[in-house]
């Protein structure tokens, strides 16, 4: 979305950097400016001034500095358009976006008015539970039985919905209302039309944004139930894999830890808060996801994901640390913390006392060795097939990772375990060796020179940027190995691929309208929107055609890698080894 510079400057002179910090922060007047405690790091003594007059706030202490918009995206997570269209709706302004269409325009108008109202009914009813959880001896009972205070339970909104099957009659106006069953409140029976409350004897977790909106609810059985747990569904505010429990909460104690610890449930989260350690935060019953990560990422460098020590545990972490590949940066750390199987965090600090807990956080084990952990799981690396089989489990996650010193180390440290010179292993993968890594030319076979990036056959390349960028959801559908592949082309289409998955992670699945706006600058835009000129307007793009699209390639590369090893295998034994692994897998599939 491109937003008009004049309009963010209307935006600023109206706004008060004064109001909109002391939501956050407690202001004090001191001269001419106001005076508090600094949002953005630990101290006892205020240090951070906000200037009515120059509409700034900065930090003797830390130095952060900026305007009304930088603190919201600094300091509640938020990007800069969700910053600016927070400030906007406060004010009363409209936003305006530059090249998008007058429907487009009214379709995203629309859906925010419908994610406020949606918002609304779900706070109506956060509301409704936390009455009631005052009035039921029996819930509460519960939450005492589980070492939590009334203060926590204050802090995180928890409240109780009652065995009845229509509860919720009695707290809005209309029971039939369409919204009950949009925000996930209220289930309708298929056969019969029968509504009821989808959350029956429970503790209630309501599920917060970054902004502090209700969007959804979590729901625990006070017994041994089934199911334990029950989240809302997705809806128009609510989406399961890009929301985190608590994070709403810990803010500012992520920032006072220097790390985030994600743990595997809404429970873990507020006992950890009620035994010191406010600064964990929850995935909703699935696998942590780039965009978890990513949104992590907005408020702390250091991440460190808890899971059980089991074998559930240990594939959690695996899906977990797919997740934080591709923003593992070299100043960023991610760790993982294996605890004993006969414990959850809860359990753990209350027998071992919360310094040890803590010295446990400090041990986990750094992204580096569980990524080498993975890649040799299973694997005799005293024997070649199990050093080349480690080296071709390594590949995949290896790619994920950005550019960096981290990169390169970890490159070294494989190809040390898979007994090859680093060169050695990235010519075999088929990626370009950092400078300094790479073999001796007299140690090197002659090989002719490879043109930058890949290409697919004529019309291939072509029709894949066609359905990525003109069906919403393509690019979500495809897997790691197609992203990799289409991201590796060479230019203009490498690029293009490359600047539409980092769209897709920061904003999530976008017409190509609010697309084509977002690339304006873009070295290849023009490339690209000449391109997507020339497709008639009935030829649909179905995703079944770019999987096609894509088998085929993945498929030709596979044959051309078998052509290249069977020229060398002969004289190279780890070509050999590959050629082997490449035909074994093939009768396996085919078999």
């Amino acid at each position: 979305m491109a937003i008009p510079a004049s309009f963010i400057q209307e935006l600023l002179a109206r706004v008060d950097v004064v109001e909109i910090v002391g939501r956050y922060v407690p202001l004090k007047k001191s001269g001419a400016n106001f005076m508090g405690l600094c949002p953005f790091h630990g101290e006892k003594s205020p240090s951070f001034s906000v200037s009515p007059t120059k509409q700034f706030y900065h930090c003797f202490g830390c130095g952060k500095s900026g305007d009304a918009i930088r603190f919201l995206m600094e300091h509640a997570g938020m990007s800069f358009v969700e910053a600016v269209q927070d400030l906007a709706g406060q004010y009363g302004l409209q936003v305006p976006e530059e090249d998008m269409p007058p429907a487009e325009r009214e379709r995203q108008a629309q859906a925010r008015q419908k994610h406020h109202t949606l918002t609304d009914v779900l706070e109506k009813a956060g509301e409704a539970f936390r009455k009631q959880l005052k009035g039921s001896p029996r819930a509460v009972a519960y939450l005492k039985g589980r070492g939590l205070s009334g203060e926590i339970a204050k802090r995180f909104g928890l409240g109780y919905a009652p065995e009845g099957w229509r509860t919720l009659a009695s707290v809005f106006p209309s029971y039939d209302d369409p919204l009950l069953e949009e925000s996930g409140l209220v289930i309708v029976h298929e056969e019969d039309s029968k509504r009821y409350d989808r959350f029956r004897d429970r503790i209630m977790f309501p599920i917060r944004n970054v902004k502090g909106e209700c969007i959804g609810f979590g729901g625990r059985v006070l017994g041994d139930e089934k199911p334990k747990y029950l989240n809302s569904p997705e809806t128009p505010v609510f989406s399961k894999g890009r929301e985190l429990y608590g994070l709403f909460e810990a803010r500012q104690a992520l920032r006072e830890a220097g790390y985030v610890l994600v743990t595997e449930g809404y429970m873990d989260v507020v006992a950890l808060a009620q035994l010191g350690f406010p600064n964990a935060v929850a995935t909703l019953g699935t696998a942590c996801t780039t965009d978890h990560v990513q949104k992590l990422f907005r408020f702390t460098d250091a991440v460190v994901f808890s899971f059980d020590g089991d074998e559930a545990g240990r594939r959690a972490a695996r899906k977990a640390l797919d997740g934080a590949l591709p923003y593992a940066t070299d100043t960023r750390s991610v760790k993982f913390l294996f605890l004993p199987p006969e414990h959850d965090p809860d359990s753990y600090i209350r027998e071992h006392g919360r310094d040890a807990f803590a010295r446990y956080v400090g041990e986990a084990v750094p992204l580096s060795r569980f990524l080498v952990e993975c890649a040799r799981e299973g694997c005799r690396l005293d024997e070649a097939e199990g050093r080349a089989h480690m080296a071709a489990n390594a590949k995949p996650l290896w790619t994920q990772l950005p550019d960096g010193a981290l990169k390169r180390q970890l490159l070294a440290e494989i190809a040390q375990l898979a007994q090859l010179e680093p060169g050695e292993l990235a010519q075999l993968w088929g990626v370009s060796a950092p400078p300094g890594m790479r073999r001796r030319a007299s140690a090197e076979a002659p090989r002719p020179p490879r043109r930058p990036g890949r290409t697919l056959p004529p019309g291939r390349a072509d029709r894949a940027l066609q359905i990525c960028f003109l069906n919403p959801g393509a690019w979500d559908a495809l897997s790691n190995a197609d992203h990799h592949l289409l991201c590796e082309l060479a230019p203009p289409y490498g690029p293009l691929f490359s600047w539409l998955d980092s769209q897709v992670h920061e904003h999530g699945e976008q017409p190509w309208q609010a697309l084509a706006a977002a690339i304006e600058g873009h070295e290849q835009a023009a490339f690209l929107r000449n391109h997507l000129a020339q497709v008639l307007p009935d030829i649909e793009h179905d995703l079944q055609e770019l999987h096609h699209i894509l088998r085929m390639e993945h498929d030709r590369r596979l044959a051309e890698e078998r052509m290249e090893l069977s020229a060398r295998a002969a004289t190279d034994p780890a070509a050999y080894e590959r050629l082997k692994q490449l035909w074994a897998a093939s009768k396996g599939t085919h078999s």
